[in-house]
C-alpha cells in the first residue's frame, strides 16, 4: 500500500459533479504514517473549529453553518475511517494506532458537542428565512448540542467529557476482546460431521494428528448449528461461541454500563435507556418497553405452536424429550422444514455459489434503482480480497464502496457497512464499506447459506442508502441525522427480494451445471420460511428485552450474567445455554446500548414499505423503486423518518404488515 498523502487529489467525470475524494487515512502504507496523517487531520479540525469561533459580527449561514459542516465532514472522516481500520486492518500495529486515533477524534468531537461559544453562536442564528433542509439542519445541530450536556455548568461538562471519554475507551476494548477472541473445537473424524454438507465436510480435512478444527468464523457455525446430527458437536462450539469474550468483558461491560449510567444521570435522565432514545422515533424509555410488549403479545401464541412442533419432531429422536435445548432449535427447524415441507436447505447451496449471489445482487438492484457499477482496479486497498467499485447513475458517478467480504485472522468477525466518506454535494461523493464473513472464493466453491445470502442483500442495503442520499447540502441531513431505530428498515426490506421465486430464480444457478434453482424448490422455501419464525421474534425479543434491561435502571451491583438468565427465563420459549455469557460476545451492547429493539422496529416499517411493492404484479417494478428511492433513500435524514414513511406509503406507518407477516400459515 503507498503512504496516505497529505492532500489527496481529487477526481470527477464532471466540472460539475462532486469530487471523489482519495480516503485520507484508508491507505496509510504503516501505523507510523496513519499517525502522521491523523495527528494532521485533527489539527486541521481544531483549526477549523478556531476560525469559526474567531469570526466577528453576526452569525450567519456562510460564516457559521458553511464551515461548522466541512468541520464535521472532515472530524467524520477520521472517525469513521479509523474505527474501520481498527476492525479490519490486518496489521497489529495498524490497528492499535487506528484505535489511538479513533478515541483522539472522539474526544475531540466530545469537545465540540460541549462548546458553550459555539452553541451559543448556533441560538444566535437566524434561519427563519432559509430553507426546510437548513432550518431542520441546525434544529438537530442544536437539540444535539442540549442532548450532549453543552448548557451545564463547566464542572458538569467536564465531568460528562471525562465520562465520554471513558465510553469510547471502554468500548473499544469490549470490540476489540470479541474481535480477536476465535475459538474453535476438534471432532475425532468425519463421522462427526454427519449431516452437513459435502462441501463442508471437503473444506475441513482432518489435520495432521487426524482432528478435524471447526472455529467459531460464520462460515463454519452456521452450517453446523443448523445440520449437524451429532448434538453432542454442536453444543460444544455453541458454547465457545457463546462463551467468546469470556472472562475479560465481564469487568469491560460493568464498567461501560456504570459509565453510562453516571452519563445519563448528570444529563438529567433516570438511565441510560431513557436518555439514549430521545432522538429516535420511539422517543422514551416507556416507548421500549411497551413496543417489545407489543411484538411479544402479537407473537407468543404463533411461537408456542413453534416450539411445540420443534419438540415433538425431537422427540423422534429423544423419546420423552419436553424441551429443547439452545443448540437444538435450528437442527430442528431445518429438520422440520426437510419432513414438513420437502425442503432441505442443505439443497439450495450448490445455487448459492458466493460469486453468483454478488452478481445476482448487482442485477437485481441495477434493475430495481436504475444504477450500474464498474469494477475499479489500482487503487489502493488494505487487503488483496477487497474489491472496489464505483456507482453510476446514467453517466453520472455518484459514489464508490469497497467490498470486505471474506473472513480472516482479527478482522471484524459479523457483517456490518461503515461509511468512510459523506456525501455532501459539490464537496464529495459517498463512500461506504462492507466488512462480512462469507466464504471465500479462493478456497472453493464459496457455497451459502440461504441466512448468508439474505445477510449480503441486508448490508448492500445499507451501501445503497450510503450511496443515494450522500448528495444533500448539509452533513446533518445525511445518515449522521437518521434515526437510529429507522436506519435499519431499507437494508431488512431489501432481503425481500431473496423471497420471491423469480427473482431468486435470477442468479441462483447450480455451480456446476448452471441450471437455475428449480421453481418448484423456491416455491418449497417460501412456504418452509415460516417455520420457527415467531419463534425467532422471540429470540429477537430476548435481545431486545436484554440490551433494554442492561441499560434500564441504575447497574450498581448488577451481575450480568444473572441478568442474563433471567431474561431468558422471562421467554421461556427460548432455551438459554447453562455456563454461557452471550453478554461477552453481545457486540451491540456497545454501539446499541439499550436500543437492539430497533432492529424489531425497522422491521415492522419494512415490512409495511415492501407492502408497496407486492400491490404490482411482480416486485421488480422500478416505477415503484423509483418512488421509494425518492422518497425514502435519497432524502437520507432531511425530514423526520415518519414523515419519509408517510411520504412513500401515502399514509402513517401500520403495525398490519409485519402481523400478517408474522401469522402467515407455512405449514
Amino acid at each position: 500500500m503507498p503512504a496516505s498523502r497529505r492532500t489527496p487529489p481529487k477526481r470527477s467525470l464532471r466540472s460539475d459533479a462532486s469530487p471523489l475524494t482519495v480516503p485520507r487515512y484508508l491507505f496509510a502504507s504503516d501505523a507510523e504514517s496513519l499517525a502522521t496523517e491523523a495527528g494532521a487531520g485533527l489539527a486541521e479540525c481544531r483549526q477549523h473549529l478556531e476560525a469559526i469561533l474567531a469570526h466577528g459580527g453576526p452569525r450567519t449561514i456562510d460564516n457559521l453553518l458553511v464551515p461548522y459542516d466541512r468541520l464535521l465532514s472532515a472530524l467524520s472522516e477520521l472517525q469513521g475511517q479509523s474505527k474501520f481500520l481498527f476492525d479490519v486492518h490486518p496489521d497489529a500495529a495498524v490497528r492499535a494506532t487506528a484505535d489511538k486515533w479513533y478515541q483522539e477524534s472522539e474526544r475531540f468531537a466530545t469537545d465540540l458537542a460541549l462548546n458553550r461559544p459555539l452553541y451559543d453562536a448556533f441560538v444566535d442564528l437566524d434561519v427563519s428565512k432559509e430553507d426546510p433542509d437548513t432550518k431542520y439542519a441546525v434544529r438537530k445541530i442544536l437539540r444535539d448540542f442540549r442532548l450532549a450536556g453543552v448548557d451545564r455548568d463547566v464542572a458538569t461538562r467536564d465531568r460528562i467529557k471525562e465520562l465520554r471519554d471513558e465510553m469510547t475507551a471502554i468500548g473499544q476494548e469490549f470490540d476489540r476482546t470479541i474481535r480477536e477472541d476465535e475459538r474453535s473445537i476438534q471432532v475425532d473424524d468425519a463421522t462427526a460431521l454427519a449431516g452437513l454438507p459435502d462441501d463442508f465436510v471437503k473444506a475441513h480435512p482432518p489435520g495432521p494428528d487426524g482432528k478435524i478444527t471447526i472455529t467459531t468464523q460464520y462460515p463454519d457455525i452456521i452450517p453446523v448449528f443448523r445440520y449437524a446430527r451429532d448434538p453432542e458437536v454442536r453444543r460444544r462450539l455453541q458454547w465457545e461461541h457463546l462463551n467468546r469474550g469470556h472472562p475479560a468483558n465481564l469487568g469491560t461491560l460493568s464498567r461501560l454500563m456504570a459509565t453510562r449510567h453516571e452519563l445519563a444521570r448528570i444529563l438529567g435522565y433516570e438511565s441510560f435507556a431513557d436518555y439514549i432514545v430521545q432522538d429516535k422515533m420511539i422517543g422514551s424509555a416507556k416507548g421500549i418497553g411497551d413496543f417489545l410488549a407489543k411484538v411479544r403479545a402479537a407473537s407468543e401464541e404463533r411461537a408456542k405452536e413453534d416450539s411445540a412442533i420443534l419438540i415433538d419432531r425431537k422427540r423422534k429422536d429423544t423419546p420423552g424429550a419436553a424441551s429443547l435445548h439452545a443448540w437444538d432449535t435450528n437442527f430442528y427447524s431445518e429438520l422440520v422444514r426437510a419432513e414438513n415441507f420437502d425442503f432441505d436447505a442443505k439443497l439450495l447451496r450448490p445455487y448459492f455459489a458466493f460469486t453468483n449471489v454478488l452478481e445476482g445482487l448487482f442485477e437485481i438492484t441495477r434493475e430495481l434503482f436504475g444504477v450500474r457499477y464498474e469494477r475499479v482496479s489500482g487503487v489502493p486497498v488494505w487487503h488483496p480480497s477487497v474489491d472496489v467499485y464505483d456507482v453510476f447513475d446514467a453517466d453520472e458517478r455518484i459514489g464508490r464502496f469497497y467490498l470486505d467480504l471474506h473472513p480472516r485472522k482479527d478482522k471484524y468477525s459479523h457483517a456490518a457497512a461503515s461509511i468512510l466518506v459523506r456525501g455532501i454535494a459539490a464537496s464529495a461523493l459517498p463512500q461506504a464499506a462492507l466488512m462480512c464473513n462469507f466464504p471465500d472464493p479462493k478456497e472453493g466453491p464459496a457455497l451459502m447459506e440461504y441466512l448468508e445470502v439474505e445477510t449480503l442483500f441486508h448490508e448492500f442495503g445499507h451501501l445503497l442508502h450510503a450511496m443515494f442520499m450522500g448528495h444533500g447540502r448539509w452533513i446533518k441531513n445525511t445518515d449522521d441525522g437518521i434515526e437510529w431505530d429507522f436506519i435499519e428498515a431499507p437494508s431488512q426490506m431489501l432481503e425481500e427480494w431473496i423471497r420471491d421465486p423469480a427473482t431468486l430464480r435470477r442468479f441462483a444457478h447450480h455451480h456446476e451445471t448452471g441450471e437455475p434453482v428449480p421453481a418448484e424448490f423456491v416455491a418449497k422455501l417460501r412456504r418452509a420460511d415460516a417455520v420457527s419464525r415467531a419463534l425467532d421474534v422471540q429470540r429477537q425479543l430476548v435481545l431486545g428485552t436484554l440490551s433494554f434491561e442492561y441499560y434500564h435502571g441504575d447497574p450498581t451491583g448488577i451481575d450480568t450474567t444473572k441478568t442474563l438468565e433471567a431474561v431468558f427465563r422471562r421467554f421461556p420459549l427460548v432455551p438459554f445455554h447453562p455456563g454461557t455469557h452471550f453478554q461477552c460476545n453481545f457486540g451491540h451492547l456497545n454501539a446499541y446500548s439499550a436500543i437492539y429493539y430497533t432492529y424489531m422496529w425497522s422491521l415492522v416499517i419494512a415490512k409495511d414499505l415492501f407492502s408497496k411493492f407486492q400491490e404490482g404484479d411482480t416486485i421488480l417494478d422500478p416505477k415503484v423503486a423509483r418512488r421509494y428511492r425518492e422518497t425514502i433513500l435519497t432524502p437520507g435524514s432531511r425530514k423526520p423518518a415518519s414523515e419519509l414513511i408517510e411520504d412513500f406509503l401515502g399514509r402513517p406507518l401500520s403495525f398490519d404488515a409485519f402481523e400478517n407477516w408474522l401469522n402467515r400459515e407455512g405449514r
